[in-house]
């Protein structure tokens, strides 16, 4: 739609009226959405270098200028962390972009994470008023964020929160991914003596084993952190909560609060013939394995089993990670098999685009029923039964039906199956009174995230069973709000 035709349009006539009000609005309307460099696909498959290469000074710019200082910003109300997004965006269109930094920080604990990794076309920029009264391209939140982010870095005038006196009561949080560390920086400003417990050797959780680093750099985690431990933070590696440490130690180490974030590790499959052969696996163990271990490496101890033929099993983000992981660890032929159509896929637009560039093949509508596996027991062939749309179900996505009779059997020699995970039943099995639902999932009071036991709250994967970053570290501030409130009683 161009300028006049938007002018002319009936259904726009409050913004209309602002328009012809004000010159420099149109000017705004009128400036394109900015496009992220990219690394060729080509180089990219075969390699692990990180994709998307930032926003040049002038980029970021331009698209600050395209923010209209709407009056009610809503595009607040769609970030899980109220990251307050008008004014660190004005701080960028001022050149101030380290005081645009310090914006994000007041209430993200991870905005150089964020900016790569949270779909924002779901959640702020889904409620920009481009899209909202313009049927326009939202600006691009996360894209900025990221720059801000990345510019203090790289200036290396790093800023770390004030944080209250400290009160001397101890904190414990279980878990360092996104909901346990955006918990541990709002305790830690608020005056508590935090430590977060890591049953992993490695601090950072799902961003570290479960991320890849061609979409998020494990420097860019370590940063982030880091800035925890400048304020007070106190992290413990190797520790498994329910097996190293008990709850009752962590009350007689004086402990007055407890959040769990322990995230949700345990794999589902699919229970098909065939799932017992080698060469079948999960995508939590490849990812993390890849990721954590150095197993893409044939002298690393622990080697990760590789194909040339990979299918992978979903239509998620993990499923996409996995299968860009395997194209760039040598798979000739790498297939997402998904048993909806392409527009049902809960996967980002952006990562099914670098998928498809980097040459991955989608089999939706398909859906494995069974593997063959050669005289070694190695897995060779796939049974793929062909589906189609029906009625929607209770989430509103539209259900996957059979066709009968209608089959393809295509050749393999690994499969990543990532088709959802479940929390470890490590934690619930160990403290008695902890309420669980059936799924595995805590039962939390969603407006506190307290558990059933008093000083114990919870938020992130261990309640929804799979959530976004930003979603957890919604969780983990809701949390530290409610537990500050809890233990000034």
């Amino acid at each position: 739609m161009t300028t006049e035709e938007y002018l002319a349009s009936e259904r726009n006539q409050f913004w209309r009226e602002e328009l012809r009000k004000n010159k420099k609005t149109k000017e705004r309307v009128d400036i394109p959405r900015v496009k992220m460099r990219e690394l060729d696909p080509g180089y990219r498959s075969h390699n692990n270098e990180e994709v998307n290469l930032g926003l040049t000074v002038d980029q970021a710019l331009s698209e600050a200028q395209r923010c209209l200082d709407c009056v009610n910003p809503m595009c607040i109300t769609g970030c899980p962390v109220a990251i307050n997004i008008p004014k660190f965006i004005k701080n960028i269109e001022r050149n101030e972009f380290l005081e645009a930094a310090k914006t994000l920080k007041e209430t993200s604990a991870l905005p150089a994470v964020c900016g790569r990794v949270c779909p924002q076309e779901k959640q702020c920029e889904a409620k920009c008023m481009y899209i909202q009264k313009m049927g326009k391209e939202p600006v691009a939140i996360g894209y900025l964020e990221r720059f801000a982010a990345d510019y203090e870095r790289e200036s290396g005038q790093i800023s770390v929160p004030e944080t209250a006196p400290k009160n001397g009561i101890k904190i414990a949080v279980v878990g360092s991914g996104p909901s346990g560390l955006s918990f541990a920086l709002d305790m830690a400003k608020f005056g508590y003596d935090v430590t977060v417990f890591e049953a992993l050797h490695e601090i950072g959780g799902v961003l570290k084993y479960g991320i890849p680093e061609f979409r998020l750099p494990n420097k860019i985690v370590d940063i982030e952190v880091d800035v925890l431990r400048k304020i007070g933070v106190k992290f413990i590696t190797d520790c498994i909560i329910g097996k190293t440490l008990m709850y009752e130690d962590l009350h007689e180490q004086g402990f007055k609060g407890i959040f769990i974030g322990s995230g949700a590790g345990l794999p589902r499959f699919m229970n098909i013939p065939g799932e017992n052969l080698n060469g079948v696996m999960s995508a939590n163990e490849y990812l993390t394995r890849v990721n954590l271990m150095d197993a893409a490496n044939p002298e690393s101890d622990t080697p990760v089993l590789t194909g040339k033929k990979v299918a992978v099993i979903g239509g998620g983000n993990t499923a996409m990670d996995a299968v860009r992981t395997a194209r760039r660890l040598g798979a000739e032929r790498a297939v997402i098999v998904y048993r909806r159509s392409e527009e049902e896929m809960p996967a980002r637009i952006e990562e099914v685009k670098h998928a498809k560039e980097e040459g991955v093949e989608f089999f939706t509508l398909h859906n494995p029923i069974e593997y063959y596996g050669d005289e070694k027991g190695r897995i060779k062939q796939m049974l793929l039964q062909k589906m189609t749309l029906g009625e929607p179900d209770a989430s509103g996505r539209r259900s996957p039906v059979e066709l009968p009779g209608q089959t393809d059997l295509i050749d393999v020699d690994q499969v990543i199956v990532s088709v959802g995970v479940s929390p470890n039943p490590l934690i619930p099995a160990s403290i008695s009174g902890l309420e669980v639902t059936n799924r595995g999932t805590l039962v939390v009071n969603q407006d506190s995230m307290q558990s059933s036991v008093v000083d114990i709250f919870a938020g992130g994967d261990i309640i929804h069973g799979g959530a976004t970053v930003i979603l957890a570290m919604g969780d983990g501030r809701k949390a530290a709000k409610a537990m500050d409130e809890y233990l000034k009683g």
